[in-house]
């Protein structure tokens, strides 16, 4: 039996603002937006409050249109029989209309290289098969002409500019390439900052407004380590370097971005789940990033994890390995909470504004809870997906939640805390005079599920009158969360007629109570719930005269 866990609230003490800027979502195959399951889920995220910005991969890149696994493309830059440029906004529009008109933007990856734009004359191999080489190992190279490159870059911010206009573009963000110290870039560091200050000068000499970062590094896992030094280089290249453009010192830099992961995992035939992923390993990176940026003088930018999550490999489902069905079950969805408080208490702590993008999305055609990591399956909303529904649920005035287990993740001796139990932590926001609202997540790197917490919850100094109206909303194991029911209904991979409609049934945000209405205590609202490890709730506090 755990002994119980005091949460307090007090509604008199203002922290400062809650700033809702976890409205970042981000997937590779940019044809699926355009898809119907990929339209319905935009939808969604539209739905939910302020825009959420969209960031899909293979913007540029050349192939069918139709989205893949890890593949996807839109044509847009084509060469004639003599080599003149033709450009293509078909696709691109249709993606950027559907993000706009479903109160979405883009976060425009400007990337990978179109076919005709690579140099593939070293691979030998018949026409037949150079497609199928340029998916392998061509659309990461640099261009064979910087100038052409120039030239793409800036027809396509001329064209959006005269379909979207200059104030829509502003709002949107441009985000140079992926992971260039991986394997999203094959060339050398030089040629990358290089098709950087290409890339600048084409965007700013058609707006010089509009919005540019990078470099979107992965995770720093440590100070001197490929995605470190790479981060590093590439900031002393904006900042002091030879702009290989235009001969100057340095090159505009308008945002910084680098992504982290809490964990790996890779095919495997074996059913050995092994480490769970770690919200400390995740909050290691973005300390090591933050710093760098700092010291590299930009520390006053807006930063975007434009990838912050759980683990790698999207596309990897429960039968590559069986460890990603935590992305199924309420595991990835207090995880999410956990990392998300932490992520802004260690911007806070750094003196950074730093944003998560959740590299989530959809897969059309997947079997039913395939454990990819996704929002939804078939349609039906996954636990985490409830996660940025109660978010959106929160004020924006926060003020003092002091929880007794309150842990530290940044202070655990290894990554999954071992020994210290739950943590057990969350945010308290005011919505004028109008409402108070708790998020408390509880929340344990295992694979172990089954124990909960009894949660002595006291919330004083309201700013409205009673008696109060008490609405608890929870994400758990038995509450928005479909992938229960589905197991319940015999784990189907392609659900039908009923079965379908009881799964999709319990999807939505559920309450762990009746709606009930009570008096203050001693001048304090007092609750008392069970919180289950791998649990997120939300208690709304409205006046009920």
């Amino acid at each position: 039996m755990n002994m119980p866990v005091s949460v307090n609230i007090d509604a008199s003490k203002w922290i400062g603002e809650l700033p809702h800027t976890w409205n970042y979502i981000g997937y590779d195959e940019c044809n699926y937006t355009h898809s119907p399951g990929g339209i319905e889920l935009i939808k969604k995220f539209g739905s939910l409050e302020k825009p959420y910005y969209v960031r899909p991969h293979h913007l540029l890149c050349t192939g069918t249109c139709h989205g893949v696994y890890k593949w996807g493309s839109t044509n847009v830059y084509t060469e004639d029989e003599q080599g003149n440029p033709v450009y293509n906004f078909e696709v691109i529009d249709k993606i950027c209309d559907i993000l706009i008109n479903n109160n979405c933007k883009p976060f425009f990856e400007i990337g990978f290289m179109p076919l005709d734009m690579v140099d593939l004359s070293d691979i030998n191999v018949s026409e037949w098969h150079l497609y199928n080489e340029y998916k392998r190992i061509g659309w990461n190279r640099p261009p064979k002409d910087y100038n052409k490159w120039y030239g793409l870059i800036r027809a396509i911010i001329e064209h959006l500019l005269g379909r979207y206009g200059q104030a829509e573009l502003e709002s949107w963000y441009f985000e140079m390439w992926n992971e260039p110290d991986g394997f999203y870039w094959s060339g050398t560091h030089d040629e990358f900052c290089k098709l950087y200050d290409y890339t600048e000068a084409a965007i700013h000499d058609v707006l010089p407004s509009l919005r540019l970062g990078g470099p979107a590094t992965c995770g720093p896992l440590d100070v001197d380590g490929t995605a470190a030094v790479f981060l590093r280089d590439f900031f002393k290249h904006t900042k002091s370097g030879k702009n290989h453009k235009t001969g100057k010192t340095g090159t505009r830099i308008d945002f910084t971005s680098f992504h982290t992961k809490g964990g790996g995992y890779y095919f495997t035939t074996g059913k050995t789940l092994g480490k769970t992923p770690s919200v400390k390993k995740l909050l290691d990176q973005i300390r090591i990033g933050g710093i760098i940026i700092k010291e590299c003088g930009y520390g006053d930018l807006e930063c975007v994890l434009s990838e912050a999550d759980p683990d790698g490999w999207a596309a990897g489902g429960c039968f590559d390995n069986p460890a990603f069905n935590f992305r199924n079950t309420e595991y990835y969805a207090s995880y999410v909470a956990s990392a998300y408080k932490n992520l802004y208490d260690l911007a806070a702590e750094l003196k950074m504004d730093i944003r998560p993008l959740a590299w989530a999305f959809m897969f059309e055609g997947e079997r039913c809870f395939e454990g990819t990591r996704t929002f939804s399956t078939q349609g039906i909303d996954k636990a985490v997906l409830n996660v940025f529904k109660l978010y959106a649920k929160l004020g924006t005035q926060r003020v003092s939640l002091v929880s007794s287990r309150g842990l530290d993740p940044n202070s655990y001796k290894d990554y999954w805390g071992a020994g210290e139990g739950a943590e057990i932590n969350g945010w308290a926001t005011l919505t004028g005079i109008k409402s108070l609202e708790t998020l408390v997540y509880c929340h344990e790197d295992t694979w172990e599920t089954e124990t909960s917490y009894p949660i002595e919850f006291v919330a004083e100094k309201i700013p409205f009158a009673g008696p109060y109206r008490i609405t608890h909303y929870r994400i758990d194991k038995d509450h928005s969360n479909a992938y229960t029911e589905w197991v319940r209904q015999g784990r189907p991979d392609f659900p039908v007629g009923g079965q379908y409609d009881a799964i999709k049934a319990r999807d939505g945000l559920e309450l762990t109570e009746p709606v009930q209405i009570v008096a203050l205590v001693d001048g304090k609202v007092k609750l008392r719930f069970q919180l289950p490890v791998k649990s997120v709730s939300l208690i709304v506090i409205e006046s009920a005269v």
